[in-house]
């Protein structure tokens, strides 16, 4: 019975045709790069991400898992806003155990990352070597990249990320589906980027920022 578990489970994770649509259509550009799906609403649409630590065009890529739903996403983003990073990071430097804990969700995502690459073929990428995203294994940088890792990995991995996870559910609850309505379903799926958020918790190590994406108005102001 263990054997046909574990294929069904390989299986899911498999990025279908329509959930790279759907991930395209979450959020607001072209996927690429996406090699597995490690996270699912009880709908089966995609929760999270898995992006090669390699790109196409060669980029070594440490932020493996990448937030997706829009409803998550917002929500997170009430929380960064209401600067539960900051409280976070206060509770590391005052508890060693929450903080010994965090390090061991950093190693969990080295590891991971290193199974995603070698499932996918990609094999090592040491320009990321002992990098993992999110700021483990000190740091509270990004909620988005610890909600993932969360979602990916399951409760009791990443201490911080199901801390955020119970503090997002008056927003969004796992056994609950949120995709009616969280996204555009009609016409074409994006064919170029229309996100207005850069990569989540990205590390100098891909040598470019998170791009700062204007409103329409700065836009039109600009022009």
């Amino acid at each position: 019975m263990e054997p046909n578990t574990a294929a069904a489970r390989d299986e899911s994770r498999q990025p279908s045709p329509r959930d790279l649509e759907v991930l395209s259509r979450q959020l607001g550009r072209p996927v690429r790069d996406v090699v597995e799906i490690p996270a699912r609403c009880v709908c089966g649409n995609p929760l999270v991400a898995a992006t090669a630590p390699r790109l196409g065009n060669g980029t070594p890529f440490p932020t493996t898992f990448y937030l997706t739903h829009p409803v998550i996403t917002s929500a997170v983003s009430r929380l960064e806003a209401a600067g539960v990073m900051n409280v976070m990071n206060e509770q590391l430097a005052g508890d060693d155990v929450l903080a010994a804990a965090y390090r061991s969700a950093h190693n969990a995502y080295l590891k991971a990352r290193s199974d995603i690459g070698e499932r996918s073929g990609i094999g090592p990428v040491p320009e990321i070597d002992g990098i993992s995203a999110g700021g483990m294994p000190t740091r509270v940088k990004c909620l988005h990249v610890l909600v993932g890792h969360s979602l990916a990995a399951g409760p009791g991995v990443n201490p911080l990320g199901d801390q955020a996870i119970s503090a997002i559910s008056e927003w969004w609850t796992a056994d609950t589906c949120y995709c009616e309505g969280a996204w555009d379903t009609t016409g074409e799926a994006p064919s170029r980027d229309l996100s207005r958020h850069g990569p989540q918790g990205l590390p100098d190590i891909v040598g470019r920022p998170a791009p700062v994406r204007k409103t329409s108005g700065a836009a039109e102001a600009g022009q």
